[in-house]
Parts: C-alpha cells; sequence; structure tokens
C-alpha cells in the first residue's frame, strides 16, 4: 500500500510539472452515463457533443490507442482515446493516470466491432487524482467490517449492492413521509440537545454547554415534547430524527438512530395499529413492489390486517412461563432462573417481564416472524401509556413487529397528569435502587399536562429495523452508513 501511493505521488508530481491542475475547481458535464445509454442509439454518431465525467475503473493502453472504462453515479461506459486525436503529449498523460482517478472525457459516440457503446475522445481532462488504490471487488474487501467502517470503499467495491441498500433507506424514509403527509400529520423539529431526557427507558448520553455552564442531554426520544404540541393545539404531529442512547451494540442496536414519532389527537391504540399496518403496507408496495416480501428466508404478508396478540399470552405460551402467576420481582426471577433464563438482581418485575419477551423473540418462532402486534403491556414497563380499561395491571400499549424485528412501541398516551407523576415517581424509585434506565421525573411536562392534553395516541417507529425489512439485511450496521464501531488497535 505504502509503495503504491508512493508511485501515485511519483505521478501526481508529474502532472503538475506539465502544468496541468489534477484538482481543477470547475467541470463541465453535458450527460450522465445513464443518459447516454438510454439514448446511444439516436445519438450516435453526432460530432463531439458529449461530455462524460466519472471515475476510472479500467484502463488498457495499445500503444497509439486505448480502451477505459469510467464510471459515474448512473452507470459505467467504454471511453477510446487515439493519440491522433489527442496529440502525443496529451495521449502521453494517460500513462499518469491511475485506476480511481476521475477524468472529464468531451467525443461522439460509436459501437466497437465487438458491439461495445463506447465513447471516442477527442478531449480528456483530470478532476482527481487518487492517491490510494481501490479495494478490488472479489478479494479487497469482503470483510464485513470493513465494509461498514470504511463504507466509501464499500460503495465502490461493491457498486450497486451496496447503493441499492441505501437507496431503499431513503424510498422507505420518503415513502413515510408521503403517508403521514397525505393523512394530516405536519412534521416538526423538536430539540436534540435536551436539559432532562425521557421518553424512553435507555441510558443517555450526557454533554456540558460552556456558555450556558449546564449539562445537557442527547435526546433518547422525542415524545414528550411532541406530547407537549398536542397540548398546545396541533392534532397530528410527526417528528423523523435521530435518538441517541447510551447502550450495547448488536445486530439490531447502534447507539445513534433514527426514529419516526407521530401523535394523534383523539385516538387510542386501535387507531394507531390500524395506521401502522397501512402504512408500512404502503411502505413495501411502493419501495419493494408489492405488500409480500422476503425477509431473512422468510415471506411476510404486509397486508392488514395484522394479527393481536397480548404479551402475557405470548410470553406464557413460547418461553413456559404465566408471568399472572408470579406477582413478585423475587417469584417471577425465581421461575425465570428455574426454567434457565437468566434474571438480572438490579431489575423489576416489569423489565424481567420485557426481558422474557426478548428471550422469547430469540427462539426464532416461525409465527413471531410474520407481521403482528404484541398488544396490552404491564403498568410497571409502560410509564406513559393509559391504563387498560378491562384487565388491571396491563395498559393500552402494542409493539408492531415483522421478520422477528421489533420495529416500534406505541400506545394510548397517558393524558392524566396525576397518574402520570405516580407513574414518574415509581421510575425514580426504580433508578435509585439501581436500574440505570428508568425514566426521569420532568416537571415541565408534569405541568403541561395539567394545562390538559387531549385523548392521544402515539408511536414511535424505528427506521433503521423497518430498512432492514425492506432492503432485506440481517445486521442494522448494514443499513446505516456510518455505524458506530468499536476501536482498531492501531487507533
Amino acid at each position: 500500500m505504502a509503495d503504491e501511493r508512493e508511485a501515485r505521488l511519483q505521478r501526481l508530481h508529474a502532472i503538475r510539472e506539465k502544468g496541468i491542475n489534477p484538482y481543477p475547481n470547475n467541470v463541465e458535464r453535458t450527460h450522465t452515463i445513464a443518459e447516454v445509454l438510454a439514448h446511444f442509439n439516436e445519438w450516435q454518431g453526432e460530432n463531439g457533443d458529449f461530455i462524460l465525467t466519472g471515475r476510472l475503473r479500467l484502463i488498457r493502453d495499445m500503444g497509439k490507442a486505448a480502451f477505459a472504462q469510467i464510471e459515474d453515479g448512473t452507470g459505467r461506459m467504454q471511453v477510446f482515446f487515439r493519440i491522433n486525436d489527442l496529440g502525443e503529449e496529451t495521449y502521453k498523460t494517460l500513462k499518469l493516470l491511475d485506476i480511481g482517478d476521475f477524468i472529464s472525457a468531451r467525443g461522439y459516440l460509436f459501437t466497437t466491432r465487438t458491439g461495445e457503446r463506447t465513447l471516442h475522445v477527442l478531449e480528456y481532462h483530470i478532476l482527481a487524482k487518487g492517491l490510494r488504490p481501490l479495494p478490488e471487488k472479489f478479494h479487497g474487501l469482503e470483510d464485513v467490517e470493513t465494509r461498514q467502517r470504511k463504507r466509501y470503499l464499500d460503495l465502490i467495491a461493491n457498486g450497486e449492492e451496496a447503493r441499492t441498500i441505501f437507496v431503499t433507506r431513503s424510498r422507505t424514509i420518503s415513502a413515510m413521509r408521503r403517508y403521514l403527509d397525505e393523512h394530516g400529520f405536519i412534521e416538526v423539529e423538536t430539540p436534540i440537545l435536551q436539559p432532562l431526557y425521557g421518553g424512553a427507558t435507555a441510558r443517555p448520553f450526557i454533554t456540558h454547554h460552556n456558555t450556558l455552564d449546564r449539562d445537557f442531554y442527547m435526546r433518547i426520544a422525542v415524545e414528550l415534547y411532541l406530547k407537549r404540541l398536542i397540548v398546545g393545539g396541533f392534532e397530528r404531529v410527526y417528528e423523523i430524527g435521530r435518538n441517541f442512547r447510551n447502550e450495547g451494540i448488536d445486530r439490531t442496536h447502534n447507539p445513534e438512530f433514527t426514529m419516526m414519532e407521530c401523535y394523534q389527537a383523539y385516538a387510542d391504540y386501535n387507531d394507531i395499529m390500524k395506521l401502522v399496518e397501512e402504512m408500512i403496507c404502503s411502505i413495501a408496495v411502493e419501495v419493494r413492489g408489492s405488500s409480500r416480501i422476503t425477509f431473512q428466508g422468510t415471506e411476510i404478508d404486509l397486508t392488514p390486517p395484522w394479527p393481536r396478540i397480548r404479551l402475557l399470552d405470548a410470553i406464557a405460551e413460547f418461553t413456559g412461563i404465566d408471568v399472572n402467576r408470579f406477582p413478585t420481582r423475587e417469584s417471577l426471577a425465581a421461575e425465570m432462573r428455574a426454567n434457565g433464563y437468566e434474571a438480572d438482581p438490579k431489575l423489576g418485575r416489569g423489565r424481567l417481564i420485557d426481558d422474557l419477551k426478548g428471550i422469547m423473540l430469540r427462539k426464532g418462532i416461525p409465527a413471531l416472524r410474520q407481521a403482528l402486534f404484541l398488544t396490552d403491556y404491564p403498568i410497571d414497563i409502560s410509564p406513559l401509556a393509559k391504563r387498560h380499561t378491562g384487565i388491571p395491571g396491563l395498559t393500552d400499549r402494542f409493539q408492531p413487529f415483522a421478520g422477528g424485528l421489533e420495529l416500534g412501541n406505541a400506545f394510548t398516551e397517558l393524558n392524566d397528569p396525576l397518574d402520570q407523576r405516580a407513574r414518574f415517581e415509581d421510575q425514580m424509585r426504580q433508578l435509585a435502587q439501581g436500574d440505570d434506565e428508568a425514566q426521569v421525573l420532568d416537571e415541565d411536562f408534569l405541568e403541561a399536562l395539567e394545562i390538559g392534553m387531549p385523548p392521544t395516541g402515539g408511536l414511535g417507529i424505528g427506521i433503521d429495523r423497518l430498512v432492514m425489512l425492506m432492503a432485506d439485511q440481517e445486521s442494522i450496521r448494514d443499513v446505516i452508513l456510518f455505524p458506530a464501531m468499536r476501536k482498531m488497535a492501531n487507533e
């Protein structure tokens, strides 16, 4: 690598000695490669009207002529250089080019004897000289971690395959925005730096603002701010943005991730379930062309309605533990250990139930890989959700799943300020007992609730996990352009 870089540096110096700027400010391009290829038959033979730009991916010198391939963001095309057209000095400069350099080429279109659609170059310019070699497609970038750590190399080496994932991501977000906009939701923005974190069960990142001389938290959710807007009179709001949680990293978790949260006044969790299944089905049809998709070998039908299964019923069926028979943290923990499951002594009963949900999902049960809603979660793990009207101890809360992925969280929002205060106080007790992901009491939010919030349904969807589903990718790091990675030994 060092020898190759040194050789390229020497060629860079040689280019400059010829009075050529290898990094010019301005560039002219008349067409993309895709445009030329789409209209090639009608445009070929026209005189020197086409200026293409791109990265050199191949060059073959035959003495007084050379063939090369250039690639832009839309495709790849062959170009042809000839000493008679360029002149001897300009032609010699081709020997100073390397695979990976960017050039512009002006010329006319023709087809070679072998049928290759080609630009006959009459003039070319160097646009940017690459000082390091590109990875080889089949030998240089097979390592998954390298692809995730150096995404620019992944996009170069794996081309269309890698770019398709992130085009799918963009289209998924656009389709979601379109659906929400068409259903009367207003997109808003709320603070990323918050004086108090809340709206989710997670440990925050902390930073310090020098001028204000106070600590701020990077948001773990946007929920409490969006509900303030419902209090203020907006009836349908949403936000798509980054959240930050100081948590572990695995195939479905990254400390920096993208969420969509939306809130609808005069709605409950049944209305939001309908919104979720319709929206995700609509996104799949727009992005994948069908409501039936394949994810990691499993065919999933996203057509509404999705099955609704009570969380505690699912846990009893798939782990063998009937949570209702164990009303205390100690008895539930003992039963979990008796069944061979771990039970963290710092966690309350509700968080142990949440752990059982995770254990159940990791079993890979086929029924739980289809699109479904797990509903009616216990109150002790749902501090912001309204109590269930029919079953004591449960709440109007659900989570959507597909492909075994937990896609989000939703509930009928708690709008009783006194009940909300009591829930926050219970969370603070759990925090004091060692649960560092418990929620904190937000006095300003409670004041807003006391002004009055209408009955409201709320939803959060993990964009990254939804993209995993739409792009058929096994790891969250494969759908985030620049995921968080552990330090390398030489860093």
